[in-house]
C-alpha cells in the first residue's frame, strides 16, 4: 500500500482496529524500528528514511459552533510543540494553521509530511440528528481537508479513517485522489482477525471455549475478501471474560438506525434481504441518508454475496453474525415498548411449544405477546399491511432468542413468510389477514390450500425431519391472532 499510493482511505465500523493501524502506520513512518523486530514488515521497511508525521482524532464533542475548530487547534498547536516548533500565530484558523504545520516541517526535516486522520467523519456523524450542524461540520471539514491536495509539495502519504464513506463530492472534494479501499479485496483483511488468526496466534487462549461457538456469535463480517472477519473488541474481551455475551454491540445503541426504521415504516424481515450496489456501498451524504449504507456501513450488516443482473454489480446483506442479530432485533423491539425480558420469555416459550409439537399452545402464548405489541408502525397502513405487521413482530420475538430461520423461504411456485427450523423439526409458517366478512376458519383453509399448492415445504423434504405447515389467521378489527391451525408432512421417504 506505501510503495504504490500516496493517499488511501478506509472505512470500517467502531472498535474494529482502526486507531490501531493508524498508530502502527505512525510509528512505521517515524522509524521507530525497536516496535517491530521479529515481524514479517520489519525486512521489508526503509528504517532509515523516517518521515515527520501528523496525526489528528477526532474523538471529542462537535455539537457546538466552534467545537470542530477548537478541537483542530489544539491538536495542532500539541503536533508544533512536539516537533519543537514555533506557535503558530493565534490569527490563524485551523486550514491555514494546518498548511503551515506542513510547510514547516518539510523544511525543518527535509522530509515530506505523513498525514494520518482517525474518525474523520465524527464532527458529522454526532449531530445527523442536527442537520443544521451536521451541515456546517461538513463544510468545514470538506475545506480543512482541500488543504491537505493543497500541499502536496509537503505531503508523503495519507491515511484516512472512519465509519462512514462520504461522497467525494460532499466532503472530499478538496482531496479528490484519495483512493477509497474499503471495499478492495485486497485490503479486506487489513483490519479485524481472520479465523487463521484465532487458530495461530490466540491458540492458547481457546482451550475450555466452543470454536464453532466462536465463529455463531462473533465472525462473518466482509468486505469481498476471501475471508469473514471477526471484531477484535469482541474476541479480545471473549477471552478475558469467558462469556459469550454482544460485547460491541453494547458499546454504541443504534438509536438513530432504530427511529429510521420506524420513520420509514419498514417491516424488519426486510433487513434479511437488502440489497445494494456498489455506488450506494460506498456513499454516504448528510442530505440524504439511505438505511441501508447506513447499517452497512455502521456493521451492522455486511455483504452477503455478489450477485451480476445484467451489467449491474450488486450486494446481497446481511446480519453478520449471532451478536448482531440478536442484539439488533432485542434493541429494535424495546424501541418499539417491549420488555426485554419479556420478549427472551415469550421467544423461548414459543419455540419449546413449537418443539413440544403443542400448536394449541403456541396458539394461546403468540396472542397474548401481540396483544402487548404496539401498533404504531402500521397504523396508517391499509389493512393488507397488518399481515407484515404481525409476522415481523414474530420474527424478531425469534431472533431476539436466537432461532434458527429463514424469512420468505423462496420456492420454486412462491415463498412462504418464515421456516423455523428446532427441536429437530421444521415448521413451515404462513399468515393470512381474514378478509373482511371471512370466518379465520376460511382464512386458515386459503392459506393451507396456498402451502400446499405451491410447494413450500418441498425443499426441507431431504432433511428426513418431521415438517409442520403452520398458518395463523388475524383479524384488522381485533388486531390479533384470531385462530391458528397445524398440518403434519412426513419427510422426504417416510
Amino acid at each position: 500500500m506505501v510503495r504504490q499510493g500516496r493517499h488511501y482511505f478506509l472505512s470500517r465500523p467502531r472498535r474494529f482496529g482502526k486507531s490501531l493501524l493508524i498508530d502502527t502506520l505512525r510509528e512505521l513512518f517515524s522509524g521507530n524500528e525497536a516496535l517491530f523486530r521479529g515481524l514479517a514488515i520489519h525486512d521489508n521497511w526503509d528504517w532509515s528514511d523516517a518521515h515527520p508525521v501528523v496525526r489528528l482524532s477526532f474523538d471529542g464533542k462537535h455539537n457546538e459552533p466552534g467545537d470542530l475548530e477548537g478541537s483542530i487547534l489544539t491538536q495542532l498547536l500539541i503536533a508544533e510543540e512536539r516537533a519543537g516548533l514555533d506557535r503558530a500565530p493565534d490569527t490563524m484558523d485551523g486550514p491555514d494553521r494546518l498548511r503551515y504545520l506542513f510547510e514547516r516541517l518539510h523544511q525543518k526535516t527535509g522530509k515530506q509530511v505523513v498525514v494520518l486522520v482517525d474518525e474523520y467523519d465524527k464532527p458529522i456523524l454526532d449531530v445527523l440528528d442536527n442537520p443544521e450542524m451536521a451541515n456546517a461540520n461538513r463544510e468545514y471539514l470538506r475545506g480543512f481537508y482541500g488543504v491537505i491536495k493543497g500541499s502536496a509539495e509537503h505531503v508523503r502519504f495519507v491515511f484516512v479513517t472512519g465509519i462512514s464513506m462520504f461522497t467525494k463530492v460532499s466532503l472530499f472534494s478538496g482531496l479528490n485522489n484519495l483512493e477509497n479501499i474499503s471495499l478492495d479485496p485486497q485490503y479486506a483483511a487489513v483490519c479485524g482477525y481472520t479465523d487463521r488468526d484465532l487458530d495461530r496466534v490466540f491458540a492458547p487462549e481457546l482451550e475450555g471455549l466452543d470454536r464453532e461457538e466462536i465463529r455463531r456469535w462473533y465472525n462473518g463480517y466482509h468486505w469481498l475478501g476471501e475471508e469473514r472477519l471477526y471484531n477484535p473488541f469482541d474476541i479480545l474481551l471473549l477471552f478475558r471474560n469467558r462469556s459469550f455475551e454482544p460485547h460491541w454491540f453494547e458499546t454504541g445503541t443504534p438509536d438513530m438506525l432504530y427511529r429510521q426504521i420506524v420513520r420509514e415504516r419498514r417491516n424488519p424481515m426486510e433487513l434479511e434481504r437488502l440489497a445494494a450496489d456498489f455506488e450506494l456501498l460506498s456513499s454516504f451524504d448528510v442530505s440524504d441518508i439511505d438505511l441501508r449504507a447506513l447499517m452497512f456501513q455502521a456493521g451492522y450488516l455486511t455483504i452477503a454475496r455478489e450477485e451480476r443482473v445484467g451489467a449491474e454489480r450488486l450486494f446481497a446483506l446481511e446480519f453478520p453474525n449471532l451478536e448482531v442479530r440478536l442484539s439488533f432485533s432485542k434493541g429494535l423491539l424495546a424501541h418499539a415498548g417491549q420488555d426485554r425480558v419479556e420478549v427472551i420469555r415469550s421467544g423461548n416459550a414459543l419455540l419449546e411449544l413449537l418443539a413440544a409439537e403443542d400448536f394449541d399452545g403456541f396458539g394461546e402464548r403468540l396472542g397474548a405477546y401481540l396483544a402487548g405489541v404496539p401498533h404504531q408502525w402500521y397504523d396508517s397502513s391499509p389493512i393488507d399491511r397488518y399481515e407484515a405487521h404481525y409476522a415481523s413482530m414474530l420474527y424478531l420475538c425469534f431472533r431476539a432468542v436466537g432461532a434458527d430461520l429463514t424469512v420468505e423461504d423462496a420456492s420454486s411456485r412462491g415463498r412462504a413468510d418464515m421456516v423455523v427450523f428446532h427441536g429437530g423439526r421444521v415448521f413451515v409458517l404462513e399468515f393470512k389477514m381474514a378478509a373482511e366478512g371471512e370466518a379465520a376458519e376460511a382464512a386458515l383453509d386459503r392459506a393451507l390450500a396456498q402451502m400446499r399448492g405451491r410447494g413450500y415445504a418441498d425443499k426441507h423434504r431431504d432433511r428426513g425431519e418431521p415438517i409442520h405447515l403452520v398458518t395463523a389467521a388475524f383479524g384488522g378489527g381485533r388486531r390479533n391472532l384470531l385462530a391458528l391451525r397445524a398440518e403434519r408432512l412426513a419427510p422426504s421417504g417416510a
